[in-house]
């Protein structure tokens, strides 16, 4: 532990300094941060999903660095520093985890989180929606707001009800479609079929943002297998027929 606290301290140390004498540090603002923040936690994603420990603890103190820089801009403003930071999530974790510091008693996980959801009503939150950020990327967001409303049992019963709903609101774009005359009825169906299988990933214990990423990097690296493989044998995309590159596509799936 003291090891521990020496590199924490140490950081801080660091921070101070490149504040004081770095006229990059000396800059930056809590809105100046922000992007860079969004961005390295997005980074951090990138490496989870990789699997790559050794980039996953890259960018654990890359996340770290802007934390510790949020903290000391609060300091100078007066607002707040590191240890109210970390005295406030120390409170809230002892306040919402009663089975471990009081005398509740849960039985699984699911427990866990239906108790914390309604301790955040209890602190004065007017909605169990409150907690969802506004900016979060929609696929995010509709995950969350199902896990929230999940907490004080808004579910269904079994997953094949969620299904079933999966199923009625891709009928209701396909009708939407057909008729192909109505861009916001077909938007808002699109929306509605999206948030269903969104729902029913969350039944079934995927998380459907990790799920598209996991999508995304695989088609991206078929698709380049597609580039590379074809340029060595002296074709170009925009001369070959779809056939043609699917032949080189069930090649790069091959290949894995």
């Amino acid at each position: 532990m003291k090891e521990k606290l020496k590199a924490f301290e140490r950081l801080l140390t660091i921070m101070d300094d490149l504040r004081a004498g770095c006229p990059w540090d000396k800059e930056q603002t809590l809105e100046s941060l922000r992007h860079l923040t969004i961005e390295e936690v997005y980074e951090l994603s990138d490496a989870i999903l990789d699997e790559d420990l050794a980039e996953i603890k890259k960018e654990l103190g890359d996340l770290m660095l802007h934390i510790v820089f949020y903290a000391k801009i609060g300091s100078e403003k007066g607002a707040f520093d590191i240890k109210d930071v970390l005295d406030n999530i120390a409170e809230k974790l002892i306040h919402r985890h009663p089975h471990i510091y009081g005398e509740v008693d849960v039985k699984d996980a699911g427990d866990v989180k239906n108790n914390w959801e309604k301790l955040k009503l209890k602190e004065g939150k007017k909605s169990v929606l409150e907690g969802v950020p506004l900016s979060l990327p929609p696929l995010v967001k509709a995950y969350r707001i199902q896990e929230k409303v999940k907490g004080v049992g808004f579910e269904w019963e079994e997953k094949e009800q969620v299904w079933d709903k999966v199923m009625e609101e891709l009928n209701e774009l396909k009708h939407e479609v057909d008729d192909g005359d109505d861009k916001n009825r077909m938007e808002d169906e699109m929306g509605d079929l999206l948030f269903a299988l969104t729902n029913y990933a969350r039944y079934i214990g995927i998380n459907p943002e990790d799920a598209l990423e996991r999508t995304n990097k695989k088609f991206i690296r078929r698709f380049q297998f597609i580039e590379t493989e074809s340029a060595k044998d002296g074709f170009k995309l925009e001369d070959m027929s779809l056939e043609e590159m699917d032949k080189y596509w069930n090649k790069a799936k091959q290949s894995e």
